[in-house]
């Protein structure tokens, strides 16, 4: 866990234009003075993201957020009160003096207050507690995302050995393990409250406050961040696959001289042909806690194909199953080409 004092080093990085990487409760940060556009531009910069994809603005649970926005609200004002500090993030209307830099270029911007104790110690010290980090996770761009310190040092060596990210804080593992759930509330008046990113809180806990549906986005609904179809994918490609099928494709896949890794819920996939296998948690938070980690894990097995054992199709299983979607996206295919047989 990293001190009072590396924190501190890390907040005076952060206000001389240097990148940071740090622990949320959701997943690890690398975060650049919101205010400071070239600083933002290193964070695009280090994860070979695209400019028009918006970054998230983390503040101190005493942060005045009228600074940030035009408005707040009353709705958005019952969400902060109802789960910040917390894995929520409300898309609001940017206000006019806050640069474009971390809204993609849109009117819009992200803001959310994080719970985890480091994160907030880092955010209290950095310009005071009035200043705010943009911060997307700690990963190159569409990778699977860093819930350990250590894997943000495994992403970005080159960047840390030549200083432009100036320190990582370590937090220890990040206790969501899965991104904020992300909130449109910049278009009350015309479309209501919108889901742009399931996470942690469910649709059902943000109905419960605001007393009304939370919609499906649109196709006007702002860019936010991790919403592209193929993001948070390992290296190796990942295919789903439903409970009565996973030991007949095991079985196939291997019978082709495939290598295979597999997440799933029971022991009884441990053949010991495997190239590597993680038991899944059965409830969605365990669950979420568990899966990157346990994806990296399997990314450095060498295996040809990760077969993840098909989720509930429940509504407290949102969150995951859209990370788990969007990592097999670009994997689409891959096992029925795998299993094709040469004639």
């Amino acid at each position: 866990m990293s001190s009072l004092k590396q924190i501190e080093a890390a907040a005076r990085a952060l206000e001389q234009g240097a990148l940071v990487g740090f622990p949320t409760e959701t997943v690890y940060g690398l975060g650049a003075d919101a205010e400071n556009v070239d600083a933002v531009a290193n964070i695009y910069k280090a994860k070979g993201r695209p400019s028009n994809h918006p970054v998230i603005v983390h503040v101190a649970p005493e942060a005045d957020i009228a600074y940030w926005v035009k408005e707040i609200p009353a709705p958005a004002q019952a969400l902060i009160d109802a789960f910040w500090p917390g894995p929520l993030t409300l898309i609001l209307k940017r206000a006019d003096h806050i640069p474009d830099a971390v809204s993609g270029g849109q009117d819009s911007i992200g803001v959310r207050c994080p719970s985890h104790p480091v994160a907030q110690a880092l955010l209290r010290a950095f310009k005071g507690g009035k200043g705010g980090v943009a911060a997307p996770s700690a990963n190159k761009f569409g990778h699977v995302s860093p819930t350990k310190a250590e894997h943000v040092l495994e992403e970005f060596p080159v960047e840390v050995a030549s200083g432009m990210i100036a320190a990582v804080l370590d937090g220890g593992q990040s206790d969501v393990g899965i991104e904020s759930t992300i909130v449109d509330m910049s278009r009350l008046a015309t479309h209501g409250p919108v889901l742009l990113r399931p996470g942690h809180i469910t649709t059902l806990q943000l109905e419960q406050v605001l007393g009304m549906v939370v919609k499906a986005p649109d196709q006007a609904a702002p860019r936010a961040s991790g919403t592209l179809e193929a993001h948070y994918a390992p290296t190796t490609p990942v295919a789903m696959v439903a409970v009565e099928d996973l030991e007949p494709t095991i079985s196939q896949l291997l019978a082709a001289g495939k290598r295979v890794a597999v997440m799933a819920y029971e022991s009884h996939t441990t053949d010991p042909r495997l190239q590597g296998w993680r038991q899944l948690n059965p409830d969605p938070i365990g669950y979420a806690h568990d899966l990157y980690a346990d994806l990296r894990e399997l990314d450095h097995v060498d295996a040809d194909i990760i077969l993840v054992e098909a989720l509930p199709e429940k509504r407290e299983w949102q969150g995951v199953s859209d990370r788990l979607r969007r990592a097999a996206f670009d994997s689409q295919g891959i096992l029925e080409r795998m299993l094709i047989k040469k004639t």
